[in-house]
């Protein structure tokens, strides 16, 4: 189910999907396993995604001007909230 080059808003769009389908109860326990591990392929993949783009993500440095003067790595949210 998972492609290998899917856009994380694809396989976002069909993880929300399956949660839905799951939600309604409207599927038998076959189908229901199926999507269920249809969903967890997904977010495994949304996951890696995510990790990947915040690995890329850099905070801008700026000096009391606010003038750009370099650049860190990007930090989690409690290291973020130390920086500011």
């Amino acid at each position: 189910m998972v492609e290998k080059e899917m856009k994380f808003e694809t396989a976002l769009a069909k993880l929300e999907e399956i949660v839905d389908m799951l939600e309604s109860g409207d599927i038998g326990l076959d189908e229901s396993l199926k999507h269920y591990e249809d969903g967890m392929k997904l977010l495994k993949y949304c996951t890696a995604k995510l990790d990947e783009v915040e690995k890329k993500i850099e905070i801008l440095v700026k000096d009391k001007s606010g003038k750009v003067t370099g650049s860190k790595p990007f930090k989690n949210d409690e290291e973020q909230d130390k920086l500011l």
